[in-house]
Formats: C-alpha cells, structure tokens, sequence
C-alpha cells in the first residue's frame, strides 16, 4: 500500500490549467513543449486528472518553469482565505503581542505573490520570443 501526503481538495489537473493560463500558454504549446506525442486534447484530458504521475508533473513544471511544488501544493480555496483574511492580521498580530507571543513571518506573502507574477510575466515573454522565433523560420 502506497501512502500519499497530497492533499485531497488539492486537484492537480486544474492546477496546471491555472498556472498555463496565469503564463499566457495555450494548451497547443504547452504539448509542443511536452513533446511528439502530446496534442491539444491530451492536455485538455491532462487537465481533468485529480492527481498527475511524479515523472510527468516533473515535465510539466519544467515545461512551464514552475515549481513541481507549485502543482502539488496550490489550493486556491486556501489562498483566496488567506488573502480575505489579510486584513485582519494586524488584529492578530497584536492580540498575539498582548498575550506574550510574538508572531513575526520570514517573509511577506503579498512580495512572494509578487515575485511570482513577474516570474509568470518573464516566462510569458520567453514563450512569445520563441514562438515568435517558430513562426519566422
């Protein structure tokens, strides 16, 4: 018996299709980039899958220049919490100080959220560059 520490609600399939489209990547590049036996409705069907085999999540990432972590792990229903319940981390934050506990994230999620976009945009523009380079030969 295999055990798994993927998350149920987590739905791979539709996670790849969010991340494509934050890219800008149409499923036909996307195939193109996966190689000869992909097409644009293998990737549609991809899309359904609950859960995606390791080997190919690995391509897929690569393929799109995302984190495999990103896939596995990116619940949208979490992430629209966090961002709803944003404006109330000062409440938190200083009722955490009052109590004696003093709460002080590594990082900000809204600069890594950021970081990511321009990531997004960058990989758009390198996917454009070489379609545009496709089209000219």
């Amino acid at each position: 018996m295999t055990h798994t520490t993927n998350n149920p609600k987590i739905h791979q399939g539709r996670n790849v299709k969010r991340f494509r489209e934050m890219l800008g990547i149409k499923q036909d590049a996307l195939a193109y980039e996966l190689g000869d036996d992909w097409n644009q409705q293998k990737i549609s069907l991809l899309e359904q899958k609950e859960t995606i085999e390791a080997n190919l999540l690995r391509q897929i990432s690569d393929a799109l220049k995302i984190p495999v972590e990103a896939i596995e792990n990116f619940d949208e229903e979490q992430a629209v919490n966090v961002i709803a319940n944003t404006y109330s981390f000062q409440e938190f934050k200083d009722n955490a100080i009052a109590s004696g506990f003093n709460y002080q994230p590594s990082f900000n999620p809204i600069d890594k959220m950021v970081e990511l976009y321009e990531r997004m945009l960058q990989q758009q523009k390198e996917m454009i560059e070489k379609l545009e380079k496709l089209i000219g030969k």
